[in-house]
């Protein structure tokens, strides 16, 4: 683990969960799996605090526990996963897109949370969607309970492992730590819940209070609520399934820049011969993305997240499948596919004939695949850094690098047209960041300088590593520049934070507008202003970082894949 990931994995847990889950974390990720008593002792932290730091840790999936052989327990963090919280608002934004309001806000309490119950899921979802509707409208529980089911059916959520039952009559000690497990067929099994009810406002404080001293008398009184239905029954967010519909995303768009841009007008082979009908004007210029766009959705529960290919699909298959508002013809689909699956990138590809003929889709990245997605992969990622660190012309040098894999020093300087001075300069430098490697091929087993070649050329595996690199510094810089522009403002946040409640206070018993008026003024105009700049400020912050997200997620798909290759 990098500096920088450890970095930005200390200064995630730190934001979201606080400094003592932070420090138990960082201790984990510094010296790898370690038992509560060595975690204890680095950390300096009580047993209690440390176990209850475990719990909030395992209760997000953010550290694995593993029983050794003589019978200790050993914690590890899970720093690739600890890094996926960055990726959170991309998260609950997709389902958002997908499923609307209720979904969002399921997929934010899951997250919130790490894991929750259907029944509770649903009914806190409830909640908030009834606040923000008008006075007299409440969010019916079977409409947020119906999205759930839709969710767990596209395997965006899943169950979480349990503990197998043990057989009654077994004598064996109990385990120093539980075995959790779950069968894939019950992964998305959603149970059968009459979930009646609809949501609630929030109480005035009086009726809090009151409800506060009812539960606190209840459990004085040695009584308990009643036992949720689905009791010992957790879900959790399935983010491998949010990412493979991410690449689906880039996949589709990668065929929209690149075939529905043509297909408005006729092709022509370099003989002349008319590759496409001109009946093709006739038809959307979004064919090509709407025929794999149906293929990935009729696919997208059946293909596994590593899997390098879709499952095979029928002509017929998909033609049914289509949108109901794309009139094309079977005849015409048939041409789109054999555009499609005839490609050099080779979007598609043909497995058989049965069907009117079976196809399917590369969605692996990486080498073994040989089309890239359109925010360029991971070579168009490397231009801008190209550009803005060594200026237009070591840009073109890599460029050309990329096309030709292997080149001379004098090559480069012929090919790019750059003199000598300035192309052994900028090669050297770009040697030194990693971005070019440099190859000897020796003419005589006594490689003798003057009876030596020596190549320049792109190590596309170590140029990723070095941008993910500095991906995460770049991450981690937004994030203490944010959290410096927060400390810098603290105080007049809070007093922002305390007329704001007056003012609420002061509208929900009906005061005047003159005394709201009064309220506001407590705020002058230049704080009033440096407030909207601190605004500002952290959104364009939060932007970068999400922006930065996308590319992270581009070069670890890369090269994730790329060591799965065999």
């Amino acid at each position: 683990m990098t500096q920088a990931e450890l970095r930005l994995c200390s200064l995630l847990l730190q934001e979201h969960f606080g400094e003592i889950v932070e420090k138990v974390g960082n201790s984990l990720l510094r010296t790898g799996p370690r038992p509560l008593r060595l975690l204890v002792g680095d950390t300096g932290l009580l047993p209690d605090q440390v176990k209850k730091a475990l719990c909030v840790l395992i209760q997000h999936s953010l550290v694995r526990y593993e029983v050794q052989p003589r019978g200790s327990v050993e914690y590890e963090a899970r720093s690739e996963r600890i890094l996926r919280i960055l990726r959170y608002p991309r998260y609950i934004y997709t389902a958002k897109t997908l499923y609307g309001d209720p979904g969002e806000l399921l997929v934010e309490e899951l997250l919130l949370h790490g894991h929750l119950p259907m029944s509770c899921a649903v009914a806190r979802v409830a909640d908030r969607l009834t606040e923000t509707m008008e006075d007299g409208k409440t969010m019916d529980y079977t409409e947020v309970s119906s999205t759930f089911v839709r969710l767990a059916d596209t395997h965006f959520i899943q169950r979480c492992p349990i503990v197998p039952e043990s057989p009654r009559n077994s004598k064996a000690p109990p385990a120093p730590a539980p075995a959790l497990a779950i069968a894939e067929k019950d992964m998305y099994v959603v149970p059968r819940l009459s979930l009646v009810g609809k949501g609630k406002r929030r109480h005035s404080c009086d009726e809090e209070e009151e409800g506060a001293h009812k539960a606190k008398r209840q459990k004085q009184e040695g009584g308990s609520s009643e036992t949720p239905p689905d009791d010992g029954i957790y879900w959790q967010v399935n983010l491998e399934r949010f990412h493979q519909h991410f690449r689906a995303q880039a996949l589709v768009s990668a065929v929209a820049s690149r075939m529905d841009q043509v297909c408005g007008f006729p092709f022509h082979s370099h003989s002349g011969a008319e590759l496409l009908p001109l009946s093709f004007l006739l038809f959307p210029i979004q064919t090509s993305s709407e025929v794999v766009r149906t293929m990935l959705r009729m696919s997208e529960v059946t293909t596994a997240s590593g899997a390098s290919h879709t499952q095979p699909l029928s002509s017929n298959e998909i033609f049914r499948s289509l949108p109901a508002g794309y009139n094309i013809g079977k005849q015409v689909l048939d041409q789109y596919l054999a555009l499609l699956a005839d490609d050099p990138l080779e979007f598609v590809g043909k497995s058989g004939d049965s069907g009117g003929g079976t196809y399917t889709i590369k969605v692996m990245w990486g080498p073994g695949a040989s089309w890239a997605p359109p925010s360029p992969f991971p070579h168009p990622s490397l231009i801008p850094l190209l550009l803005h660190s060594f200026g237009s012309r070591c840009a073109r040098i890599f460029r050309l690098l990329l096309r030709k894999k292997h080149l001379e020093q004098k090559q480069v300087e012929d090919f790019a047209m750059i003199p000598a001075k300035e192309a052994k300069d900028m090669l050297y430098r770009m040697l030194s960041e990693n971005l070019v490697s440099l190859q000897e091929i020796p003419k005589t087993p006594d490689h003798a300088p003057s009876r030596t070649f020596y190549l320049y050329t792109v190590n596309v595996m170590a140029a990723a590593r070095m941008l993910l690199h500095r991906c995460y510094k770049s991450v981690a810089n937004l994030m203490e520049r944010r959290q410096h522009e927060m400390r810098e403002n603290k105080r007049l946040l809070e007093k922002s934070q305390r007329v704001e409640a007056i003012l609420a206070s002061m509208q929900a018993t009906g005061a005047e507008a003159a005394q709201l008026h009064e309220v506001e003024e407590m705020i002058t105009g230049p704080e009033r202003q440096q407030l909207e700049n601190l605004k500002r400020n952290v959104n364009k912050i939060d932007a970068s970082e999400n922006q930065v997200d996308e590319t992270i997620f581009v070069l670890e798909s890369f090269i994730e894949s790329t060591m799965k290759r065999p």
